[in-house]
């Protein structure tokens, strides 16, 4: 008689366990992928209504009819209608930032590339959404990791800036790189909650060319 050669029940188990794992995988994947591309759209989307509207009170319905998306996954991504409008306040700062460098490298010397990040700084549209964002971060503890988090960024992209400017046009700064980024934007991110908080003057009134230390050969300071 012959008998018919069977697996272990150890070895059937553990392919079975390796190939449910092995399945799972792909659609743990695309999950993560549909995940970040929510948030993407969500951030940009609030981000573009608070440029389109500035001072505006968004509502979870208008921001979720933007980015295309359900209104619970608004608090299901991000814990709270103020959460996103951090997240997308400072999307659009970084953004301005950026523009900002442009504007920077095109400078002919130290004292234009001071007069002028100053002017454009002081202009950039996401201003008032980022004093929203600050002051939401004092307000409402818990939103203020998020927004050190975003302020660590802009520190450091500015510090990168600077420092990459300086090598390449033999410029030099009177102070550290890292302190002269967070003077500068705290500076001006102060100035626009003053006038927000209803400060007499305007942001204009503030020499925030002043708070560059940034000088060339023909240019003490």
């Amino acid at each position: 008689m012959r008998y018919k050669r069977t697996e272990p029940c150890c070895i059937t188990y553990n392919s079975r366990v390796e190939k449910k794992r092995t399945e799972a995988r792909p659609t743990s994947a695309r999950s993560r992928d549909r995940g970040r591309a929510t948030r993407r759209r969500l951030i940009e989307a609030t981000a573009r209504l608070c440029r389109e509207r500035p001072g505006a009170e968004l509502s979870v319905a208008e921001i979720a009819n933007a980015a295309g998306v359900f209104p619970n996954q608004v608090t299901y991504y991000f814990g709270s209608k103020d959460s996103l409008l951090v997240h997308a306040a400072f999307l659009g700062l970084l953004h301005d930032a950026r523009r900002i460098e442009r504007i920077g490298r095109q400078a002919p010397d130290a004292v234009t590339f001071r007069r002028n990040i100053a002017r454009a700084v002081l202009a950039m549209p996401s201003l008032p959404s980022v004093a929203r964002a600050l002051a939401a971060g004092i307000s409402k503890p818990e939103l203020a990791s998020v927004v050190d988090r975003h302020l660590q960024l802009l520190f450091r992209q500015s510090e990168r800036f600077v420092s990459q400017l300086i090598d390449g046009r033999g410029w030099r700064a009177s102070r550290p790189l890292d302190v002269e980024a967070r003077t500068f934007w705290s500076t001006a991110l102060g100035a626009v909650l003053l006038v927000r908080a209803g400060a007499h003057g305007t942001v204009a009134d503030l020499d925030l060319a002043g708070a560059l230390t940034i000088h060339d050969g023909s240019d003490p300071g």
